[in-house]
């Protein structure tokens, strides 16, 4: 077997099969709901010890077409071809050279904790921004409200309560609006986050260098939890699942991860997305009621994560 071992596990890289560069955070999907992610240098790890159910691995990543290769065809390097049609588009940079005027949406921001979702690593969450005029756009920062848990439950309420430590790493990404849905993404720039405890109530993005421009049907942005960092922000190998035993055998409950995200109930559209990334071809649906999704925040009429964003509106030529 071509595995490299170390320390009884299996290291395995996805790699870029025309640069010869590591797939930075590439999705890793088992097929039955379940799956983890390449770290920064394209590697993750696998065993069939550790996963012993697994006989296919799907590996996708922005950019790039999706492979589809048998655990027991696994080598030490997995490269994946570039998607042709993935090229971002052009903005002009003389087009942005303008007076313009900057615009806030503030985040909504709650420390509730029964306001909350719980993050896991096989959901991804989209917000919709719609257009509300024809006047060009340049997205400049994304806004992400966070809850903090205070380490005594009891001291909960006190807003100098010590904060439960967390490092957390997320990615983000852009899509336009497809017939009210998530559909291609604005940039297949690889962006991702490390959040702690440290940031406060919200987490701030800068995407100024992306030349994000708001489409006229508007856009989705998404957050993913890839998981928990080292002090030095390197993706560290999360258990992406608990294993409680039952009568009918071992069920897999997937892990939350902190910090917890606040839902609102003052938006009076639905402009909230989720899906689960680890199975293959699954759909966005609108987190609403009646669309088949479990949940006490729903119950409670808190439809949608308030993400806030701050742009630069340019003034016509």
């Amino acid at each position: 077997m071509a595995f490299f071992i170390t320390n009884g596990f299996a290291q395995i890289k996805v790699i870029g099969s025309e640069t010869n560069y590591p797939v930075s955070y590439a999705t890793i999907s088992f097929g039955n709901g379940q799956g983890i992610f390449a770290d920064e240098e394209g590697v993750f790890v696998f065993t069939k010890k550790r996963y012993p159910n697994v006989d296919s691995l799907y590996i996708s990543a922005l950019g790039f077409k999706d492979l589809t290769i048998a655990t027991s065809n696994l080598s030490k390097m997995l490269y994946l071809d570039t998607e042709t049609n993935t090229l971002d588009e052009v903005v002009i940079l003389t087009t942005l050279n303008r007076k313009y005027k900057k615009e806030i949406l503030k985040p909504y921001l709650d420390d509730d904790y029964y306001k909350c979702w719980l993050p896991t690593i096989e959901s991804e969450i989209a917000v919709f921004f719609p257009n509300e005029d024809e006047k060009l756009k340049k997205i400049t920062s994304i806004s992400f409200p966070i809850t903090l848990e205070s380490r005594d439950w009891n001291k909960r309420k006190r807003s100098n309560a010590d904060k439960r430590k967390f490092s957390t790493l997320f990615k983000v990404k852009f899509y336009k609006n497809k017939q009210g849905k998530p559909g291609q993404p604005l940039t297949y720039s690889n962006i991702v986050f490390r959040a702690t405890e440290k940031n406060g109530d919200e987490f701030e993005l800068d995407v100024s260098e992306y030349n994000l421009i708001i489409p006229d049907g508007g856009f989705f942005v998404s957050l993913q939890v890839l998981g928990y960092t080292d002090d030095y922000g390197k993706l560290l190998p999360n258990k992406k699942y608990k294993e409680i035993k039952t009568k009918t055998g071992i069920v897999k409950i997937p892990t939350n991860f902190r910090p917890l995200l606040p839902f609102t109930d003052k938006i009076t559209t639905h402009r909230t997305f989720i899906k689960r990334i680890f199975i293959n071809g699954n759909d966005w649906v609108q987190f609403k009621k009646g669309n088949g999704i479990e949940s006490g925040l729903l119950r409670n009429n808190l439809n949608n994560y308030g993400v806030g964003m701050r742009f630069n509106v340019y003034k016509d030529e």
